[in-house]
């Protein structure tokens, strides 16, 4: 199965995805991860991604979908993808779409993780300063104004793909804010149906 989990920064995404990896042996793809790895792996895209970070510009998408090209062609015995920060816009939905089509595999199932944004900006700071109160560091752009930006970046940019997985009839909705194992439950009765 391949799946996209979508919901704004703080919405449990990677948290669901972890343990999607432990319960049904699924691969999490996570852009950050993928473009972090392929920067030191000294491959001909890895340095192509290092040469564009070092110069402190964005990756393309056309580099992302390289880097995604790659692990689908890894192949191995795995309980398919978990897209996890790509896509983010219309223009690498459809790459995805057709990336996945052309190596004759498709997507299952969108599934959005929905949340109440002043409930996950509240979930957020506790969840920033609980990391100080235990003697840790809180993520650095675990902040108001962070998130806030954060936030508004989603919905700019990446809202509009839960109208694209709805119109394509893959989209599943559930509840971003029950517990981390209620959610967990959620996306199982999703993916099991």
């Amino acid at each position: 199965m391949n799946i996209i989990l979508l919901g704004p920064p703080g919405a449990g995404k990677g948290t669901q995805a972890q343990k999607l990896v432990e319960d049904r042996n699924m691969i999490q793809l996570s852009t950050g991860d993928m473009l972090r790895a392929a920067r030191t792996s000294g491959t001909e895209m890895g340095n192509k991604v290092a040469a564009v970070m070092d110069a402190g510009n964005l990756v393309t998408d056309e580099i992302v979908i390289g880097l995604i090209r790659e692990q689908l062609e890894a192949g191995g015995d795995h309980g398919g993808f978990i897209f996890d920060g790509f896509p983010r816009t219309l223009p690498q939905a459809d790459a995805l779409g057709d990336l996945l089509t052309e190596m004759g595999q498709s997507l299952d199932c969108a599934i959005e993780l929905q949340v109440n944004d002043e409930i996950l900006v509240e979930r957020i700071l506790g969840r920033a300063a609980d990391a100080v109160a235990a003697g840790g560091t809180a993520r650095a752009d675990d902040n108001e104004e962070s998130l806030k930006t954060r936030l508004m970046a989603y919905y700019k940019q990446t809202s509009p793909l839960i109208g694209y997985y709805y119109a394509k009839g893959m989209l599943n909705s559930v509840d971003g804010l029950g517990s981390m194992e209620a959610v967990q439950s959620e996306i199982a009765t999703v993916l099991d149906a």
